[in-house]
């Protein structure tokens, strides 16, 4: 026995030493080198992305990371030229001998390889290191090759606590290079910025998109431990992976039988365990995931129904009792669609079934390809009839990747999510994301209980939640003191974010709100502001791994349509007109719609939707820009502007708020102090008891503009 244990060491030992002479041929690498290059590959199966950096051997030249673990260092000895000087400053404390070391080498026109700290949410500190680095590097006219070795944080070396990443002895690790640049035509102030991006880059580069969802929860469980609780909801129960994957599996099976391969199907769930379990399980037997908005109406499900070609909607029968659904799910079934309830799929699932589920929780029921449709989702029809939007897995897992880029996110992490999961927000940022990335999940079931859900987030006590500006007001103005104090962080969408409910959460709960923008064809995150680069009036700077551009508009002199590219972007669209038939994106760009301007750091502040300008005798006028100066004369009030046709000007604009005092004479007033022109003060004002939204908590302006219309204007 001893012999033949001997005999396999002495071969595998004898087959390494034979990779390594291969390697020193092929990559021109010294020996020893290669022997490290080699054992390193064997033992962790790294694999390269964007770039083979044994070939990289001139000066000057800067390698730059955000350092994992302690092993990036071993590891990229062995992979980069030799001649590299690997310089540390990844540690806390004083850094002066690493920069100075770095400034040697660039004098010297050499190479470096920079680690810094791990985080992309840098503190002061690690900006004023970049800072430092990039004037060595542009004196010395270097390149810049951002890296990032993914898998290494859950390594036994890691950087991170034991909370924030579990220990694995031989991760899987991806070694992705960035594009290279100089910081030649770069500003001293813009380099550490464009140091972190171009690592942040890296970061993406190495994340592995080519995936379905069902496989990427797999992964997860794999990454953060398949015992891990990773989902609880307002009933109390909790799952942890391989319990959530065994229940997608066993329930995935009866959802098969209800429709055929590739199908789409509906579900009318809340926020629960139910639903996630639900939503994958679907993904899990091959078909398509629909997600219907139960706040919607009967008008607006039957033509999202009718768009999506769906077929069969699942939903709980508990829920319809409880939501009060159910003429709506009687006239969902006098459409011809069959309602089937989970409760029931549940029951029928037996004992044969729920070994198989116990033994194959790894493996999906039918096969899917990343780039097939995955989830549908309707937009908010606040400006029209809801279209269908096909998602496929790749820009699902694509947008969580990017949004882990700007904001770190970790296993300590607990996420609050009062979205549902038919809003985009709420699915990628409630429940995709967290999954996928060991961030523990709360599913709470409606945005409009303002007096539970602060009680709630205090027995919870979540460290990060999503939510809108109408929801986060409700729930500051109904909040006790310390109620939202575990949170340190909360990412807001969907609409700006008031200037006083931003002072409420930063005085009495001593939380930062970071505002994004999205759309559900972008899946829907496209920027954000994070707690290193923010900036109030914006909603922060384009994500990782995406383009834009602007196309001019008349009458806006410092903004432009805004067009975007990414992996992130939709598949294309449902049309009412064309039920059940996607209509592809063409090309690599999405229009917007929306009116944006740029500023030289990157920050987008969005002006306003392309049709939310009024054109008042040729002068385009923001109606966004209409509420914003409202908003800051009657606070505590809620108000829309819309605009509506005028025979002498064109349109002119009418203000509906909740101000039951508003009068023309102090409006005009105050817009004079504000120093807005004649032409942003409303010719109308319609006062009302409540502004009418959509259950994504988003300004229902075609309601608005029907309940108007008996108004007596101009």
């Amino acid at each position: 026995m001893e012999t033949a244990i001997l005999a396999v060491a002495f071969a595998a030992i004898v087959a390494w030493l034979i990779a390594a002479a291969r390697e020193t041929g092929a990559g021109g690498i010294a020996y020893p080198q290669a022997i490290r290059f080699t054992l390193f590959r064997f033992l962790l199966g790294i694999r390269q992305s964007g770039f083979d950096p044994k070939l990289e051997s001139r000066g000057p030249r800067v390698y730059c990371l955000l350092a994992q673990s302690r092993l990036d260092i071993h590891i990229l000895r062995a992979f980069l030229p030799a001649q590299t000087f690997h310089v540390d400053a990844s540690a806390e404390g004083d850094v002066s001998r690493a920069l100075t070391l770095f400034r040697s080498v660039m004098a010297g026109q050499g190479i470096a390889c920079l680690y810094l700290p791990p985080r992309v949410e840098a503190t002061p500190r690690t900006l004023r290191i970049l800072e430092d680095a990039g004037i060595a590097a542009r004196e010395a006219n270097a390149r810049i090759v951002p890296v990032f070795l993914r898998g290494t944080r859950f390594s036994l070396f890691s950087l991170w606590t034991w909370e924030e990443a579990p220990r694995s002895l031989l991760p899987q690790v991806t070694i992705a290079a960035a594009p290279e640049f100089s910081l030649a035509a770069l500003r001293e102030e813009q380099f550490a910025t464009a140091l972190l991006d171009g690592m942040t880059r890296a970061k993406f580069d190495a994340a592995n998109l080519d995936v379905t969802l069902f496989e990427a929860l797999v992964a997860a469980a794999k990454q953060y431990g398949a015992s891990r609780e990773i989902v609880e909801d307002a009933l109390g129960g909790r799952l942890g992976y391989r319990r959530l994957l065994i229940g997608i599996r066993a329930l995935g099976g009866r959802i098969a039988g209800l429709a055929g391969p590739g199908a789409t199907v509906g579900l009318l769930l809340p926020n629960s365990n139910g639903s996630a379990l639900s939503l994958f399980a679907v993904l899990s037997a091959g078909r398509v995931a629909a997600l219907l908005n139960y706040t919607a109406g009967p008008a607006a499900i039957g033509s999202a129904l009718s768009t999506g070609g769906i077929s069969v909607v699942l939903t709980s029968k508990s829920f319809v009792e409880k939501a009060d659904l159910g003429a709506l799910v009687e006239r969902i079934r006098q459409a011809g669609i069959r309602v089937v309830h989970i409760e029931d799929l549940r029951d029928a699932v037996g004992r044969l079934d729920k070994i198989r589920a116990f033994l194959l929780w790894r493996r999906p029921l039918a096969a899917r390809k990343p780039d097939d449709p995955a989830v549908i989702l309707f937009t908010s029809g606040s400006e029209g009839a809801p279209k269908g939007v096909a998602l496929s897995s790749r820009s699902l897992v694509a947008n969580a990747a990017q949004a882990d880029c700007r904001i770190d996110f970790s296993c300590r992490d607990v996420l609050f999510n009062v979205l549902p999961l038919f809003h985009s927000f709420g699915l990628l940022g409630g429940a995709v994301l967290p999954l996928l990335h060991g961030v523990r999940l709360f599913l709470y079931p409606s945005p409009l209980h303002y007096k539970l859900i602060p009680g709630v987030a205090r027995k919870v006590a979540p460290t990060v939640m999503f939510g809108t500006d109408t929801f986060l007001g409700g729930y500051a103005r109904a909040a006790k003191d310390g109620d939202f104090d575990s949170l340190r962080m909360i990412v807001a969408g969907a609409e700006a974010v008031k200037h006083e409910t931003r002072r409420i959460y930063r005085e009495r709960f001593g939380v930062l709100i970071v505002e994004g923008y999205g759309m559900t064809e972008a899946s829907p995150v496209v920027a954000v502001n994070s707690p290193t680069f923010l900036r109030e009036g914006t909603v922060g700077r384009l994500l990782t791994g995406m383009d834009m551009r602007l196309e001019p508009v008349e009458g806006i002199a410092d903004g432009g349509r805004l067009g975007i590219s990414g992996p992130n972007l939709m598949l294309g669209y449902l049309l009412p007109d064309r039920p059940g038939v996607l209509r592809r994106r063409e090309g690599a760009w999405h229009d917007t719609g929306d009116i944006v301007s740029v500023d030289g750091d990157g920050f987008i502040a969005i002006r306003g939707r392309a049709t939310r300008f009024a054109k008042i005798a040729g002068e385009m006028i923001s109606l966004g820009a209409v509420e914003l100066m409202v908003r800051q004369l009657w606070p505590e009030a809620e108000h829309a502007a819309v605009a509506v046709p005028d025979r002498r000007r064109g349109e002119r604009i009418v203000l509906v708020t909740t101000q039951s005092t508003a009068r023309k004479d102090e409006l005009i007033a105050y817009a004079r102090r504000y120093g807005a022109t004649d032409m942003m003060i409303p010719d109308d004002i319609v006062t009302m008891e409540a502004i009418p939204v959509l259950g994504s908590g988003k300004v229902d302006y075609p309601r608005i503009m029907d309940l108007i219309a008996g108004h007596a204007l101009g």
